[in-house]
């Protein structure tokens, strides 16, 4: 076990883990598309967001435990799907999937992982987690994929509907980013400044994508892979497909991606679960608003009829007070814990999760509240955070 006393916030993780983990793979989770606006915004607007202090009020007896799609969680956060999480550190998705089952939050794996289902299946005991899921065009294999997650247990699916496409994301295109990671000499130099991520890898078997890499008919090694996952993400995704997905999974469904309103009542009206305000960390559409700008009222306009999460920005426990407090009932941190793994692994998740819970809990009863389950607007302060668009002016 490491001693992380020391580490206090998300930002120490990010530093240890940029100094740890190779640029690509660092730079992958580190960015946002085009000009990164999006990606700056989802974290500055959390800051003009001010809160109500509170004094002489009982603070005994807090709890942040509440739940998400009818799940019990230690807090309102659980771990989102991340691309190559196995790259910021060996078995990275495994080593996250163990860290939120003791912590007692859900565990997301994305399609695009590089350990399988089958793995983190095995290494939890098969203790249920969430399994994210892309719309590809060989509905074939989406269909053996959501086979697999439901013989490994996966208590839901969290379906990303805002990857059709993908938005240019130029530090990726410089690094020549790969997996693994071309041998050219830049990259060479760069990962002989990473001893510990070099040995990590050399120790593990798991070094590409686990989901797709011999379940998919011609794709055997990581050429064929690259073709074929280039035209895969399907572009004419539409409600039909979330329908169809609906039914053949049978389970607790997650629509991830919805950023405007009257999208956010079709998926209400789908029969999905819950929905994420989501714009892909930035990932995606730059120059679109901040998750926590657009939370508000799409919150307003569906809570009543679906569970409302949202992402993106989520640095501390404060983030996710604000993001309760504006209408949200969960929220998925997906940088805040690759900073953890990429610095130190397992421990490293671990250490991000308390240091999210202690800020949320403290934070909590300095604005005059003990539970979760009742903290409103009536915590933030008045004229600093973002109204429903559609009362505005």
């Amino acid at each position: 076990m490491n001693d992380l006393s020391t580490i206090t916030c998300i930002e120490d993780l990010r530093v240890i883990a940029k100094r740890r983990v190779p640029r690509m793979f660092y730079d992958y989770a580190d960015s946002g598309s085009y000009t990164q606006g999006t990606y700056r915004a989802n974290e500055e607007e959390f800051q003009k967001i001010k809160l109500r202090q509170r004094v002489a009020v009982n603070m005994e007896g807090r709890s942040t435990r509440t739940t998400m799609v009818g799940q019990d969680v230690a807090m309102p956060v659980a771990i989102a799907p991340t691309g190559l999480t196995g790259m910021q550190h060996a078995d990275g998705e495994i080593l996250a999937a163990k860290a939120a089952q003791a912590f007692g939050i859900p565990f997301t794996l994305s399609t695009m992982s590089i350990c399988s289902l089958e793995d983190i299946a095995t290494h939890t005991d098969r203790h249920p987690f969430w399994f994210q899921l892309y719309v590809m065009r060989d509905r074939g294999f989406m269909e053996r994929l959501i086979d697999r997650a439901k013989a490994a247990n996966c208590s839901a699916l969290q379906l990303t509907l805002d990857l059709q496409i993908l938005g240019q994301r130029h530090k990726d295109i410089k690094n020549g980013l790969s997996t693994p990671p071309k041998p050219t000499l830049a990259n060479l130099i760069n990962l002989a400044t990473k001893p510990r991520w070099c040995l990590g890898m050399l120790g593990t078997r798991r070094r590409s994508f686990g989901n797709i890499v011999g379940h998919v008919d011609g794709v055997a090694d990581m050429s064929s892979l690259s073709s074929w996952t280039a035209d895969q993400f399907d572009p004419r995704l539409n409600w039909g497909d979330v329908e169809w997905i609906k039914k053949r999974w049978g389970g607790k469904l997650i629509l991830k991606g919805i950023m405007d309103v009257e999208d956010a009542r079709l998926a209400a009206q789908s029969g999905a679960d819950a929905l994420i305000v989501s714009n892909h960390g930035g990932r995606q559409l730059d120059g679109a608003p901040s998750s926590i700008e657009a939370l508000p009222a799409i919150a307003q306009a569906v809570g009543q009829d679906i569970e409302v999460w949202m992402d993106g920005g989520i640095r501390s426990g404060q983030d996710v007070l604000k993001a309760r407090a504006l209408g949200a009932q969960g929220t998925l941190i997906g940088r805040s814990f690759l900073y953890g793994l990429g610095a130190f692994g397992q421990d490293g998740v671990t250490r991000a999760l308390q240091i999210i819970q202690k800020e949320l809990d403290t934070t909590m009863a300095f604005c005059g509240h003990t539970n979760i389950n009742n903290v409103g607007t009536d915590i933030l302060l008045p004229g600093t955070y973002p109204q429903p668009w559609r009362d505005r002016g």
